[in-house]
């Protein structure tokens, strides 16, 4: 197993060690000020706990389809995740609508997409 990950080290340019493993010490400290365990984190992206782990050490590449949802998460753009600075005017839900979705996060899978689809029929409903 070792030599996987040395391999799969060696393919990342040294700019890119050095991208994910500050990506990674973001996360790590984003999931942490949410109060959420790696085991949880990698519950909400369908991933083993193993991965999650090696992302945030830098050791392996983030998948780029799941900057959106680490950034939806976290409430953050994807720019800001990636430690870009946001120009624009900050724009997103209300704080507690905020909180309300990070609670949802850590629901299990069943109960998130009650909600979902709970959410969808007011969303249809208020369009019509």
């Amino acid at each position: 197993m070792s030599s996987v990950i040395d391999h799969y080290r060696n393919t990342m340019t040294e700019d890119d060690k050095v991208f994910f493993k500050e990506l990674g010490e973001r996360i790590a400290t984003l999931r942490k000020a949410q109060g959420m365990t790696q085991g949880q984190m990698a519950e909400y992206l369908n991933i083993s706990q193993q991965h999650m782990a090696s992302f945030e050490k830098g050791i392996r590449k983030i998948p780029a389809p799941m900057f959106p949802m680490l950034a939806q998460l976290f409430g953050f753009s994807v720019d800001e995740l990636m430690g870009l600075k946001n120009t624009a005017a900050k724009r997103g839900p209300m704080p507690k609508l905020q909180r309300q979705i990070e609670q949802v996060a850590l629901l299990p899978r069943a109960k998130q997409k009650f909600v979902s689809e709970m959410l969808d029929t007011v969303i249809q409903q208020a369009a019509n």
